[in-house]
C-alpha cells in the first residue's frame, strides 16, 4: 500500500459528515431511538427492550407458554447470546422476564414472559402504534414503507459481503 505524501494529505477533500450514509442513519437512529424511547416510557421499557419483548411474545413467550431458547431469541434478534443476556437482565429484575430451564434438556434456557411482562407489554404495543402512525404522518403516505425497505436492504444477510465485493444486490 503506497504512503500518503505529505502534498496527498493536503490535498485531501474534507470528510463532509451531510454526505454520509453512515452519519445520516447514526443521526437518525439516535432521533428514533429517544421518539421511541419517550413513547414507551409509560409501559416501563424501553425501545431496545421493546423489541426483546416483542420478539419472547411473537414467538411463544407468553405466561403459560414454553417461550423460545435464548439461542434461538439472540438469532431472531441479530446478537450474540451475550449481549441478549444483557439485554435480559433489567427485565428479568423488574419482573417482566422469566429465564427458564428447559423442562425436557436441561441445557436449554428459554425467555417467557411474566404477567406483568405480558400487560406491560400489551401497554408497550399500543403506544408503539400511536408513535408510528405518527410518524408515518409527518414523513407521508409511503416514506416510512421506503424507509423500513431501505433498512431491511442493508440489514440483510449478505449485505456487507455484497458492499466489500462491489457486487451489487438483486
Amino acid at each position: 500500500m503506497a504512503k500518503n505524501t505529505p502534498a496527498d494529505v493536503e490535498n485531501t477533500e474534507a470528510y463532509d459528515p451531510l454526505n454520509c450514509t453512515h452519519t445520516a442513519l447514526r443521526v437518525a437512529s439516535r432521533q428514533l431511538t429517544q421518539l421511541y424511547d419517550d413513547a414507551l416510557a409509560p409501559a416501563g421499557v424501553t425501545s431496545g427492550q421493546a423489541l426483546v419483548v416483542a420478539r419472547i411474545d411473537e414467538m411463544g413467550g407468553a405466561p403459560g407458554g414454553t417461550g423460545p431458547s435464548l439461542q434461538a431469541l439472540a438469532k431472531r434478534l441479530s446478537i450474540q447470546i451475550s449481549a441478549l443476556t444483557h439485554a435480559l437482565r433489567p427485565l428479568v429484575r423488574d419482573g417482566l422476564v422469566e429465564v427458564v430451564v428447559d423442562a425436557s434438556d436441561r441445557r436449554v434456557k428459554r425467555a417467557v414472559l411474566t404477567e406483568q411482562g405480558l400487560k406491560q407489554t400489551r401497554q408497550m404495543y399500543l403506544l408503539w402504534r400511536a408513535l408510528n402512525e405518527r410518524i408515518d404522518a409527518v414523513l407521508g403516505e409511503g416514506t416510512t414503507e421506503q424507509l423500513r425497505g431501505l433498512a431491511n436492504l442493508v440489514a440483510a444477510p449478505g449485505f456487507a459481503e455484497t458492499v466489500l465485493s462491489e457486487g451489487r444486490l438483486g
